[in-house]
């Protein structure tokens, strides 16, 4: 894998501020990279250190292995579930948008 794309795709993530949720999609779009897969196959190899659980589905849910875990530290920043689902159209993070709503 090309190791500036991998880099792209943490910064990318590492950006995602608190109270706000980004999908796989959205990462890639913004790291350039070619499929939302890929993001995800960096955050399960590389990601314990980044805010990982920020980064959702497109529809706003959890990778099954992870629903437990990640909707308890969306939480605790004020990303609320409705079930196991995260309004994307009330958290999603919009980089062009300074104050990250």
């Amino acid at each position: 894998m090309d190791e500036q794309l991998h880099e792209r795709v943490r910064d990318v993530v590492s950006e995602i501020p608190e109270g706000n949720v980004a999908s796989y999609g959205d990462v890639a779009a913004l790291a350039g990279a070619p499929s939302p897969r890929l993001v995800g196959r960096i955050l399960a190899e590389d990601g314990h250190d980044l805010p990982w659980h920020r980064v959702l589905r497109t529809n706003g849910t959890p990778a099954p292995h992870l629903v437990r875990e990640q909707l308890a530290r969306l939480r605790a920043e004020g990303v609320l579930a409705d079930g196991e689902r995260i309004d994307m159209r009330r958290y999603r993070w919009r980089p062009e948008d300074p104050t990250g709503t």
